[in-house]
């Protein structure tokens, strides 16, 4: 590569990270909805066709604030992971990496997992980095269900065909019972988020870390899961 090509693709790199910038500070002050690339433009002192080359559309640019924020989402959660020993422990570490990444980010964890904006329907091209969370608790009860000691979780006779079908289509090494439980758990983590970060737990809950901690302690029970030191 060129000097000159060097340099363009630099100026491209930190004009794209300044759009995105932006377009954070609006969803922060405005919401999602409100999203407007005209908006972006003015506040940078670009012209809205320049800023066009960048970002065709709007849903363009927020379908790179969602990859991105799923990206920074399972980042966190993976760094946390590696630093935990035992599945029920990584369980743990990993549902609290998600909240305080949530506590720290609420707008961009609204855009991923609050109102869905008007208009705007996700691409299959947010779905990897959507699925890192997920694959993460997968592995983590596949690690733990090595032990044919481990007892499984209950199924339902009514709920076995379902539960197959979810098996086969993400795990389907694991037990249908434990991957029924698992979709259920990765439910409720984020629905735990969700009430604490958009208000519904005021004036219920107020120790909110040591109730987050003991529900998903349940949730890994739920799936399996039983603390290192029983």
């Amino acid at each position: 590569m060129s000097t000159a090509q060097g340099a363009r693709a630099r100026a491209r790199i930190e004009i794209t990270a300044a759009i995105k910038d932006e377009a954070r500070r609006q969803l922060a002050a405005e919401g999602a909805a409100r999203l407007s690339l005209r908006a972006v433009a003015r506040e940078l002192g670009m012209v809205s066709s320049a800023l066009y080359r960048y970002f065709p559309s709007r849903d363009d640019l927020l379908t790179a604030l969602i990859i991105d924020a799923y990206d920074s989402l399972g980042e966190s959660a993976e760094a946390a992971h590696e630093a935990a020993a035992g599945p029920f422990e990584r369980w743990l570490t990993v549902c609290e990496a998600v909240r305080s990444w949530a506590l720290d980010h609420p707008h961009e964890y609204a855009l991923i997992y609050g109102t869905p904006v008007p208009g705007y329907t996700a691409p299959d091209a947010t779905v990897p980095a959507a699925a890192r969370v997920g694959l993460l608790l997968i592995g983590i009860a596949r690690d733990a269900h090595q032990d044919p000691e481990l007892a499984r979780p209950p199924l339902a006779d009514e709920l076995r065909p379902e539960a197959e079908r979810m098996a086969a289509d993400l795990a389907p090494d694991l037990p249908p019972a434990v991957v029924t439980a698992l979709v259920a758990a990765w439910a409720q983590l984020y629905g735990l988020v969700g009430f604490e970060l958009f208000g519904q737990f005021n004036r219920v809950v107020e120790d909110r870390e040591t109730f987050f901690r003991h529900a998903v302690g349940q949730l890994a029970r739920g799936v399996g899961l039983v603390p290192t030191s029983r």
